[in-house]
């Protein structure tokens, strides 16, 4: 396997079951991007989130790990504590 550096396509370059695994989860993977571009756009720190969402920095490094999914009212505490809002927005699906 390649390393992850230019030109490195996951979903492309990973053998077929692992890329089955990564593109099932990959709306986890694409809401921590949204949580981590959105709390570095706003220049805080995990443990800066975390003081102002009233928990943990473990928890924040937890919500932006892509392990899971967190519940809509943390995303919005998330959003509010990097100065933001959360939307929830529907897309029609794309024929593959």
């Amino acid at each position: 396997m390649r390393p992850c550096g230019a030109g490195w396509q996951p979903a492309r370059d990973l053998p077929i079951g692992v890329r089955q695994a990564y593109d099932a989860q990959a709306p986890e993977f694409e809401l921590a991007r949204e949580l981590i571009a959105a709390r570095i756009k706003a220049g805080l720190t995990q443990g800066d989130v975390a003081a102002r969402m009233g928990t943990t920095q473990s928890l924040v490094a937890r919500i932006e790990s892509g392990r899971g999914t967190p519940s809509m009212r943390t995303v919005q505490r998330f959003a509010s504590a990097v100065g933001a809002r959360a939307l929830v927005r529907m897309e029609p699906l794309t024929a593959a």
